[in-house]
């Protein structure tokens, strides 16, 4: 028997990107794993992107599906994906989770597993109340929300900057961009996408 994960993102230059796809990768070491790798849709002016240089680091994941919201109710655990923006998640993940409020009048994602993971320009950047606020619309949907516990050794870290948080995995991109997920920021992310999908395939068994 098969368990459905969907990693559901939404980046802007790509960090956010990267650690979905380590996020993607851990949950499919798990067997019977099926995992999908979705976007929420840009509402940025192209021109706008252009401008912030945006544009072209998007390029690089343009093949990823879009993420229907009548299709979440399909998954057995979803890890959303989302840059915060003073303290909060961004306006095109806001927009794609109030499209779901057909699916809370249905009850379709209760006793699904819920996790977040972010990325932030500093290292003090909101990361964790954008994961944790986060977490109150999932709870609405009533899901049982899965985070990183600190049997993951690589949170405790203090060779190097780094993010990750008990709440979820997360990057610091830089107040330009130019940082790049660390090893030890992607290590969290696969350990992160591991722990949900092994969770959501014993609650389904």
């Amino acid at each position: 028997m098969s368990t459905k994960i969907q990693v559901v993102f939404y980046s802007m230059y790509g960090h956010v990107y990267q650690m979905a796809e380590a996020i993607a990768a851990g949950a499919k070491e798990v067997a019977g794993a099926e995992v999908s790798l979705l976007q929420v849709p840009e509402l940025i002016p192209e021109d706008a992107l252009e401008r912030v240089g945006a544009k072209a680091a998007r390029e690089s994941f343009a093949q990823i599906p879009y993420a229907d919201p009548d299709q979440l109710a399909e998954a057995d655990a979803i890890i959303f994906g989302t840059p915060t923006r003073f303290g909060n998640m961004t306006a095109q993940m806001r927009n794609f989770l109030d499209q779901t409020g057909q699916l809370w009048m249905q009850g379709g994602l209760v006793g699904k597993v819920g996790s977040v993971f972010t990325s932030t320009a500093t290292q003090h950047g909101g990361q964790e109340t954008t994961i944790t606020s986060f977490h109150t619309t999932l709870l609405h949907h009533g899901m049982l929300i899965v985070g990183v516990p600190y049997a993951e050794q690589r949170l405790m870290n203090m060779d190097e900057i780094s993010g990750g948080t008990p709440y979820g995995a997360s990057t610091l991109a830089g107040v330009d961009g130019s940082r790049q997920p660390s090893e030890n920021e992607l290590a969290i992310a696969r350990y992160q996408g591991r722990h949900v999908a092994q969770i959501a395939a014993k609650l389904k068994s």
